[in-house]
């Protein structure tokens, strides 16, 4: 099983590809022939995420799709990163408490 930080993190990196190929994908909205990369994401056992860029096998542009993805990996990355950030405050009262 993996740590909270892990999976976090994992949950970040999916994020910011998404964020990436949403922005790839507007920057090339009027380029001809252009395939709009799509983030195929996949719930790991061990916990966590992957994800991996393919090209949408249909030429063209899909503008309201990439602007909802864009708004929805950025939601997810600041989710993510609360997670990690309340883990990390978490250890650090565990360790207070210790000392």
């Amino acid at each position: 099983m993996s740590s909270i930080s892990a999976i976090g993190l994992s949950g970040l990196q999916a994020s910011q590809l998404q964020l990436n190929a949403a922005a790839n994908n507007i920057a090339n909205l009027n380029t001809d022939g252009y395939h709009r990369e799509v983030v195929n994401q996949q719930a790991d056992p061990n916990g966590g995420t992957s994800a991996s860029i393919t090209s949408d096998p249909v030429a063209g542009s899909n503008l309201a799709q990439d602007l909802v993805n864009q708004m929805s990996a950025s939601y997810s990355y600041k989710a993510n990163l609360q997670t990690i950030q309340t883990q990390d405050q978490m250890m650090g009262s565990l360790l207070s408490v210790q000392a």
